[in-house]
This record gives C-alpha cells, sequence and structure tokens, in this order.
C-alpha cells in the first residue's frame, strides 16, 4: 500500500520544493466512488455584466478595499497570474512559474517580472514590499500569515479557490477591483463556453489524474482539486474525497478501470524523470487498461495542478478532451 499525501501534504511538498501549492489546506484524502456516475452538462454560458468597483466581498466571504485602482499587483500564488493574464496585466513581481509557459507571457517575457526570493512557503515581507504594491494576492491558507506584516504597507487578499465556480468568482473580483471588466467578462465567457462545449459532448471513457515525484503518488479529486473539478462534467471520474487520511495503491488505480491517466510529475530537489516513468517499475502498473493502451499522459503540472484559473482550465480542457476521444 503505498502513503499518499493529505491536501495538505500535497500543497506542503509541492509549497516547499517546486513554489507552489497545488490545493487547499485540510486533512482530506480521497477513495474511489463506489458507483460510475455519467457526466452531467449543466454550464450556463451567460455571463453576468462585472461592475467596477473599489470595495467588494470576494467568492469566500472576504472584503477587500482599495482606494483607486491597482496598478501594481504582486502574485504569491500562480492563480493571481493565471487572472492577471487573462486581464492584460502583467504582475509587478510573481513568485510562480506559470507565466513562462508558451500560453502565459512565454519564457522570454516572463524573465522580465521580478520573483520574490524566499519560496513559495516564505515569501521575503521585504522583498514584497519593495515592489511598492497597490495589492499583493497569495493563498489564504500559506499566505494568511502574511497579513500583519504587509498591514499598513498595502492591500493583501487572501484566495482560496475549490472549484472552477471559485477561480471564475475571483477573475471577476479582480476585473471589478482592477477596472478590466470587459476583460474579465470574455475571459470568463471564453472559458464557460469551452466546458460548456465538453459537457455536450462527453466521453464514455473513465479518467483520472495523479501526481507526485516517486512511488508516493497521490490522486486528485472534484472536491479537493480545482482541475479536477472539471472532469465529473466531461468523462466518467472514479474518485472522490472522504475527508480523512488514507493510502493509494496501484491496486486500487487497477481496480477502477482506468481508460485515460493525466499524471502530473512534480520536481523535489534534484530528483528528475517522470512520475509514469518511475511507477512502471511496479509489475501492477503495466495491467492498468490507460497504460495498456498507451493512455498515459504527461501534463503541465505549472498548469493542471497550480493554474487554477480559467486561462490554465481552458488548457486542461482542451488537453483532456484530445485524450479522451
Amino acid at each position: 500500500m503505498l502513503r499518499a499525501p493529505s491536501r495538505f501534504v500535497r500543497g506542503w511538498l509541492t509549497a516547499a520544493v517546486v513554489g507552489s501549492v497545488l490545493v487547499g489546506c485540510g486533512s482530506s484524502s480521497e477513495e474511489p466512488a463506489s458507483d460510475k456516475a455519467g457526466p452531467t452538462a449543466k454550464t450556463d454560458v451567460a455571463v453576468e455584466p462585472i461592475k467596477a468597483s473599489m470595495e467588494l466581498t470576494d467568492t469566500n466571504g472576504v472584503k477587500v478595499s482599495l482606494k483607486t485602482e491597482p496598478e501594481r499587483i504582486v502574485c504569491l500564488f500562480a492563480l493571481c497570474d493565471d487572472i492577471l493574464t487573462e486581464l492584460g496585466i502583467v504582475p509587478t513581481a510573481t513568485n510562480s512559474a506559470l507565466l513562462a509557459h508558451p500560453d502565459f507571457l512565454g519564457e522570454k517575457k516572463a524573465k522580465e517580472v521580478d520573483v520574490i526570493p524566499g519560496g513559495f512557503i516564505a515569501p521575503e515581507v521585504e522583498a514584497i514590499l519593495s515592489h511598492k504594491p497597490d495589492l499583493v494576492i497569495g493563498l489564504g491558507d500559506t499566505h494568511g500569515k502574511l497579513a500583519p506584516a504587509l498591514k499598513g504597507a498595502t492591500t493583501f487578499w487572501p484566495m482560496q479557490p475549490e472549484t472552477w465556480e471559485d477561480s471564475v468568482g475571483y477573475l471577476r473580483d479582480l476585473a471589478a477591483l482592477t477596472g478590466r471588466t470587459a476583460e474579465g467578462e470574455k475571459a470568463e465567457k471564453t472559458f464557460r463556453t469551452k466546458l460548456a462545449a465538453a459537457e455536450k459532448a462527453p466521453s464514455d471513457k473513465t479518467a483520472l489524474i495523479i501526481y507526485g515525484s516517486d512511488e508516493n503518488f497521490g490522486v486528485a479529486t472534484p472536491e479537493t482539486d480545482v482541475a479536477a473539478s472539471l472532469f465529473p462534467q466531461i468523462a466518467e471520474y472514479p474518485w472522490k474525497s472522504r475527508g480523512v487520511q488514507g493510502s493509494y495503491s496501484l491496486e486500487e488505480i487497477l481496480a477502477r478501470d482506468v481508460d485515460v491517466l493525466f499524471v502530473e510529475t512534480l520536481s523535489f530537489g534534484d530528483a528528475d524523470g517522470k512520475l509514469s516513468e518511475k511507477l512502471a517499475d511496479n509489475p501492477l502498473w503495466g495491467k492498468i487498461p490507460a497504460v495498456e493502451n498507451g493512455d498515459v499522459h504527461e501534463v503541465n503540472s505549472e498548469v493542471w495542478a497550480k493554474g487554477r484559473g480559467t486561462r490554465s482550465l481552458g488548457i486542461v480542457l482542451d488537453e483532456a478532451t484530445a485524450a479522451l476521444r
């Protein structure tokens, strides 16, 4: 039996080593769903108008108030970078590698954005403030501890996305604060349209997302992972959160008859190599239908695990639906 990290462990390990967390804080792990449930199309493509505002209460009840539209924004996690890109804004400084992806700024332009030193878990407050930010956006359960040190010098906005709907909510909120309402509405419309189209032609294949750096892998679930929250609407996804500590094994995955497997390889220290290649040393790996059929897809973890915004999720949908045909 292979030990799987909980939601917090997944976030902590990734944050400590690759500079971003994958999911929110909590002590949950996952188990296979007892029954396969087919996807149900339900996404509304209609987009409500976004009204510019200097004061709002976000999707998780956090109040954000500014005196003027923010021009200098520091991102401490990738969702912030994703949203700003959708709005046509380049962050003043960042703490993720998402911008280097070709569907964002690309490597060349991303190098022009300063990186906050100190790593994801402990970004340096002095470095953040040296950029004289109007707004600092971080992951609530990780960067909330910075709030007292930033108070009085800037506005700190803790975000805590759990589902794609949360991510859309944050997009709308930041569009309102920055006055980029048209850009926000366009980004939301594009994403909703893409998701609705995928729902109209759902796959009858069973899909699963796993993540990790070695044989101690984890399973992403719709209840604990933003990208995975899309899957019940476009395919069969045989895993759910049970809210307690647990273990993962290839035996469990084998028992679920997974047709298409998406693999997020996380880099730890000097370790290299793909997770799928490391798991191949286990004789059970080759018996999984997805492996037998050559339907194992190594995906970009910056986008799939960390982006969590409408642009990243649009990429996830494109890659997932192509693989699930």
